[in-house]
């Protein structure tokens, strides 16, 4: 159980982080390589978690295995990078948007519009 939003995110990039490199191994199977995979995260609390290895006292009880991002992110495995929050594309799948904002997103991931196509 999680106690704040740094700590619930600091999970959701791991668990990220895992299905990245699974699917990197995968497309290794096809000849492409990936050198370090970007992830993109709002909050800069839970990116300074996966940097620093100091235990705070309140990120002590955090489970083991979500820390397992700190090591691929020293490994160079995988890059944390800080998106602002209105430029978070996955809120496409995750959330109710209003038309404006569902056809920005949908423009940022380059999505047609098949309206449009006639």
């Amino acid at each position: 159980m999680t106690l704040s939003t740094a700590e619930t995110k600091y999970i959701v990039v791991g668990s990220c982080c895992a299905q990245s490199l699974w699917i990197k191994q995968q497309l290794s199977v096809f000849g492409l390589t990936l050198s370090k995979i970007p992830l993109l995260s709002d909050n800069t609390s839970a990116i300074n978690l996966t940097k620093i290895p100091v235990q705070h006292s309140r990120t002590k009880h955090i489970e083991i295995r979500h820390h397992f991002i700190r090591g691929h992110v020293n490994n160079g495995d995988s890059v944390i990078q800080f998106i602002a929050s209105e430029n978070q594309v996955s809120d496409l799948f995750t959330k109710p948007l209003n038309e404006e904002r569902f056809n920005f997103l949908r423009n940022e991931l380059d999505i047609i519009d098949f309206k449009c196509i006639n």
